[in-house]
C-alpha cells in the first residue's frame, strides 16, 4: 500500500513538472477576463475567438496565423497540443529568434497573440580566403542568397556549395566560418562574413584493396584512371584526389572486373582516411564472386537471317569469358556497325529489337537465349532538312543518302549525318536525325535536323619579316551563292546559301612586297553531280626598291621578283573503290620573272611552270574540326611537260634564259592521316609525309622551283610566292632542315627535292561547339630532306616533341600555339654553326586543319 502511494506521489509530481516545462517551451500565458491567471492543472476547452500576430515587420501576418493553426471558430483545449503545436510549427519555419504565444479568456471564448521576433535577412555575403577568380565563381554560385533569412538552413547548404566547389578542385578538407555584422543601411538585415580556408590540395599516398583474390592490388589501381598515388618519380602524376573523378573511378573499375567476367562483382565500402600530414589514403574493399563464362546461345524470333548467320556475326563461343559489355557491343554497339543490330537496321527492319535472357546459371557458366523482335520492313517515304535557315534545301538535300523508296539503313543515315558536318556549315555536335515509322503503310519518314553556325573566316594580321612590317587582310566565304550575286536582295551582306566557297586575300609590306590572290570554287557543278569546279590566281612582286633608292645601289644590286598563276581544277567522286574516293585534275600555269634574285639556280630571266596535276584521295573522317575516327589518304602527282626531249637546247652550253624558261619536273606527294579515339574523348592522331622532286633529263638537272622547305610554323608566305612548298616542322626554325653539308645553304633558301615526315598526337577537347573548338594536344614529330635520291633513308630524321593548343573559332579559323623541342642539330642560321635545336614556340593562323601539303 505504501509503495502504491510513493508510485501516486512521483506521478503527480512529474505531470506537474512537465506541466511546468511544456509551459515554459510554448511560451504560452493565460489569463481570464478579469486577469487573474488560469491553472494549467485544470485544462478547459473553448472556442477561438481570434489570433494576432505582433512583432512581424517582413513577413505576411495572415500566413504565420494559417501556419500556427489557431483558426477562428475551432473548439480548442486549453492548454494542450492546439497551443503547443502552434508555437512548435512557427518555430520550424527557422524564421524567428524567439516566438511567445499569449491568450486572453472571455467566457468560453479565447484570443491568442503571437509575439515574434524575426530573423536578421542577409544583404550581401564577404568572402575572406580565397583567390578572386573563385570568389567570382562562388559569388555567381549563391547570387539568389539575398534577402533570405540568416539561420542554421542557409549557413549549411552555403557551406555545402563551397565545400563541392574546392572539393571537385582537389581540397577536400575546407572549413568554413561564419561572421554576423548589422547592416547600418537596411533595418534588420545582417552582412554575412564566410571565411575560408581551402587547406592544401589532398593528395593520394597510398591505395589499398581488401578482398580481391584474383586481381592483383596493382592491375585495380589500373582501373582507377583518375585517381592515381601521389608519384615522387613521375611529375605527371599529382596524385590529386577529386571526389568526383573518385566516384567515376570505381563505377569504371567494377564495370572492368565485371567485363572480364566477375558479374557479381561489386565494392564493399571504401574508406578515405585524412593522414596528419592532410593526405589521405584510400582503402577499398571490393567482393570478386566467381568468374563467369559463356554457355550455350540460343536465339529465338529470327526468320530474315538463319541462325548459323547471326551466331557467325557475333562471335560468342561457348566457354569465352562472359562479358556484358562484350555481349552488348556485339549486338548493338559496335562503333563500326559490324552488329546484329546493325545487320538488321541497315536491311530495312527499323523497329528492330533483341533481348538476352539468361536462361540458366550452373556454376561457373550462363546459358542465354537471345529473343528477337523483327518486326516490319520499312521503306523511306518522305526526306525532309529542318533548321537550314542560310543553306538552300538543295544544298543538304544532295548530300543526303537516303532516298524515298529505298529501304531504311542505318548506315546511310550515319553517312548522311557525316555529309552534312563535311559541308562544314552546321554544327555538327547539334546535327539530329528523327525517323518517324508509319506502321499502317510500313513506310518511315526522316528528318533530318541541322544547325547553321557562322562558316565564314577573316584573316587580319601583321607580322615583321624582310625588315619590315607585313600586313595581312583575307576574307573567306564558305557558303557563297555566284548566282546571286546581281541580286542585291540577297546581299546580307554577300549572297550565301549555295555551298560555294569565294577567297580574296591580300598581303603587303608596301612597294616591296605585294601579293594578291583570288579564289572560287563550287563542289556541284551543273547542281546535278558532285563535280568539283575550281579557278584561283595570284599575283606578287617582291623587291628592294625602297633600299635602293635610299642607298643608291647601283642596277647590280637592285632585285625584283615578280610572279603570277592562274589554275583551273576539276574534280569528281568515285564509287570505286568505295566512295570516300576522290580524283582531281588541275592544270596550272605559272610565270616567274627575276632580275638579280639570289637563292634560286638562276637569277635574272624569265621561267614558265605549266603542269598538271593529278590528285588521288581517300577522306573518311567524321568531322572537319575536330576528327575522331577515319582517315585521310592523298596521292598527288605533277607534271610538267618534257621539253628538253625536243627542244633542240644543247642544257650543257644553254644560257639560263634557254636553260630554264620551260620547268620541267615531275613531283611525287603522299600523305596518310588516321585518327582514332582512345578512350573517352581523348584522339590519337597518327601522319605521315613524302614528298620527291624527279626530273627527266640528267642534263637539265634539279627544278629551281617547286622544292620543299621544312621546319618552323608552316606558314607560308614569301616562299609560297617563290615557288617553294613550305611544310611545318614544330621545334625547329622555318626552313632549317636541311641536309648537312656543303649543299645546306642552298637548300635553305631554295628547298630541298626530296622530304619525308612524320607525327605522332594526342588530342584532347576542352571545348568543342559552335561557338568554338579548343583542343590541347602532345606531339613527338621527325622529318628531313635530302638533296639525292641516294642519300634518302626514311628512318634518319631530325626528332622533335612538345605540347600545344588550337582553337577553332568560325570568324578566324585555326588557331595554334606550340612549344616544341627539338632533339637533333641544325644549322644555326646566324654563324652557319652546328648546334641543337632546342626549345621553340611557334604560332599558326588559318592553316589546313589536316595539317597536310
Amino acid at each position: 500500500m505504501n509503495r502504491f502511494l510513493i508510485i501516486i506521489f512521483f506521478l503527480c509530481a512529474a505531470t506537474s513538472v512537465m506541466a511546468q516545462i511544456g509551459r515554459r517551451q510554448s511560451g504560452l500565458q493565460l489569463r481570464s477576463q478579469s486577469g487573474d491567471e488560469l491553472s494549467y492543472l485544470n485544462p478547459k476547452e473553448y472556442i477561438v475567438g481570434g489570433t494576432t500576430v505582433s512583432g512581424a515587420q517582413y513577413l505576411e501576418k495572415d500566413i504565420l496565423i494559417q501556419i500556427s493553426k489557431l483558426i477562428t471558430g475551432e473548439r480548442i483545449t486549453v492548454p494542450g497540443d492546439a497551443t503547443a503545436n502552434a508555437v512548435k510549427f512557427l518555430w520550424q519555419q527557422g524564421l524567428f529568434d524567439d516566438v511567445k504565444l499569449s491568450g486572453t479568456v472571455k467566457g468560453d471564448t479565447i484570443f491568442f497573440d503571437i509575439a515574434v521576433v524575426e530573423r536578421p535577412r542577409l544583404t550581401r555575403m564577404e568572402f575572406k580566403g580565397m583567390k578572386k577568380g573563385e570568389t567570382n565563381d562562388i559569388k555567381e554560385k549563391l547570387k539568389d542568397r539575398t534577402g533570405k533569412i540568416v539561420n542554421e538552413a542557409l549557413k549549411s547548404t552555403t557551406t555545402a556549395i563551397i565545400k563541392k566547389f574546392f572539393n571537385e578542385k582537389g581540397f577536400l578538407f575546407t572549413e568554413v566560418k561564419y561572421e554576423q555584422k548589422k547592416d547600418t543601411t537596411e533595418a534588420n538585415n545582417v552582412v554575412l562574413i564566410v571565411d575560408v580556408d581551402k587547406k592544401t590540395k589532398t593528395k593520394i599516398d597510398d591505395i589499398s584493396f581488401e578482398g580481391n583474390k584474383d586481381f592483383k592490388d596493382k592491375h585495380l589501381r589500373k582501373f582507377l584512371k583518375k585517381t592515381k598515388e601521389k608519384s615522387t618519380f613521375n611529375i605527371f602524376r599529382s596524385g590529386k584526389f577529386l571526389q568526383d573523378k573518385y566516384e567515376e573511378d570505381k563505377r569504371t573499375m567494377i564495370a572492368k572486373m565485371q567485363e572480364k567476367g566477375y558479374r557479381d562483382a561489386e565494392i564493399v565500402s571504401d574508406t578515405v582516411i585524412k593522414k596528419p600530414t592532410g593526405r589521405v589514403d584510400i582503402n577499398i574493399h571490393v567482393y570478386e564472386g566467381p568468374k563467369y563464362y559463356f554457355g550455350n546461345v540460343t536465339w529465338a524470333g529470327n526468320a530474315v537471317y538463319t541462325t548459323k548467320a547471326l551466331a557467325e556475326m557475333l562471335a560468342i563461343e561457348k566457354g569465352d569469358v562472359f562479358s556484358e559489355e562484350k555481349l552488348e557491343k556485339r549486338l548493338r554497339g559496335n562503333p563500326n556497325g559490324e552488329d546484329i543490330s546493325s545487320l538488321y537496321l541497315n536491311n530495312g527492319y527499323l523497329t528492330f529489337n533483341v533481348d538476352p535472357v539468361q536462361t540458366k546459371i550452373y556454376g561457373d557458366t550462363i546459358d542465354l537465349e537471345l529473343r528477337i523482335y523483327e518486326g516490319p520492313q520499312y521503306t523511306i517515304n518522305k526526306v525532309t532538312v529542318k533548321g537550314n535557315d542560310i543553306t538552300n534545301d538543295k544544298v543538304v538535300m544532295r548530300e543526303i543518302r537516303t532516298k524515298p523508296g529505298q529501304k531504311f539503313s542505318k548506315e546511310l543515315v550515319v553517312r548522311t549525318t557525316r555529309e552534312i558536318a563535311q559541308l562544314g556549315n552546321f554544327d555538327e555536335q547539334k546535327t539530329d536525325v528523327h525517323p518517324t515509322p508509319n506502321p499502317a503503310d510500313g513506310t518511315v519518314d526522316i528528318e533530318y535536323v541541322v544547325a547553321e553556325k557562322p562558316s565564314d573566316q577573316i584573316e587580319l594580321s601583321g607580322g615583321f619579316g624582310g625588315g619590315r612590317i607585313i600586313g595581312t587582310l583575307g576574307l573567306t566565304f564558305n557558303n557563297f551563292s555566284a548566282r546571286n550575286l546581281f541580286n542585291l536582295k540577297e546581299w546580307k551582306p554577300l549572297p550565301k546559301g549555295d555551298g560555294q566557297k569565294l577567297s580574296i586575300r591580300g598581303q603587303t609590306n608596301g612597294k616591296s612586297y605585294q601579293s594578291y590572290s583570288f579564289s572560287f570554287s563550287e563542289p556541284w557543278l551543273g547542281g546535278k553531280k558532285p563535280i568539283y569546279f575550281g579557278i584561283s590566281a595570284f599575283t606578287s612582286l617582291s623587291s628592294n626598291d625602297d633600299y635602293a633608292r635610299y642607298y643608291n645601289y647601283t642596277d647590280e644590286q637592285k632585285y625584283r621578283i615578280r610572279l603570277n598563276g592562274v589554275t583551273f581544277s576539276l574534280g569528281k567522286r568515285l564509287k570505286w573503290p568505295d566512295d570516300y574516293f576522290n580524283l582531281n585534275h588541275s592544270i596550272n600555269l605559272q610565270q616567274y620573272k627575276l632580275k638579280n634574285y639570289p637563292g634560286f639556280l638562276f637569277s635574272t630571266g624569265t621561267s614558265y611552270n605549266f603542269n598538271l596535276t593529278e590528285e588521288l584521295s581517300r577522306n573518311s573522317i567524321d568531322a572537319p574540326i575536330y576528327p575522331t575516327s577515319g582517315s585521310h589518304i592523298r596521292l598527288t602527282v605533277q607534271l610538267t611537260p618534257p621539253y628538253s626531249l625536243f627542244n633542240n637546247i644543247n642544257y650543257k652550253t644553254a644560257v639560263d634564259q634557254d636553260k630554264y624558261r620551260f620547268t620541267e619536273y615531275h613531283k611525287w606527294k603522299f600523305e596518310a592521316q588516321w585518327y582514332q579515339r582512345i578512350v573517352g574523348k581523348l584522339v590519337l592522331k597518327t601522319q605521315a609525309q613524302f614528298g620527291f622532286l624527279g626530273q627527266y633529263n640528267n642534263a637539265v638537272g634539279q627544278s629551281a622551283f617547286e622544292r620543299f622547305k621544312l621546319g618552323g610554323d608552316g606558314l607560308q608566305g614569301f616562299d609560297y610566292l617563290q615557288g617553294s612548298e613550305v611544310i611545318s616542322m614544330r621545334g625547329y626554325e622555318n626552313n632549317n632542315v636541311t641536309p648537312l653539308g656543303y649543299e645546306a645553304n642552298i637548300a635553305r633558301y631554295s628547298g630541298s627535292p626530296i622530304f619525308n615526315k612524320y607525327i605522332v598526337e594526342m588530342r584532347y577537347p576542352l571545348m568543342n561547339s559552335q561557338q568554338a573548338t579548343v583542343f590541347m594536344l602532345t606531339f613527338v614529330e621527325g622529318g628531313n630532306t635530302w638533296n639525292h635520291f641516294k642519300d634518302f633513308n626514311p628512318f634518319n630524321v631530325r626528332r622533335s616533341a612538345g605540347v600545344g593548343a588550337r582553337i577553332f573559332l568560325p570568324i578566324f579559323g585555326l588557331l595554334g600555339i606550340d612549344w616544341g623541342y627539338g632533339f637533333d642539330k641544325v644549322y644555326d642560321t646566324t654563324d652557319n654553326m652546328l648546334r641543337k635545336s632546342g626549345g621553340r614556340f611557334q604560332f599558326s593562323i588559318a592553316q589546313q586543319l589536316g595539317g597536310g601539303f
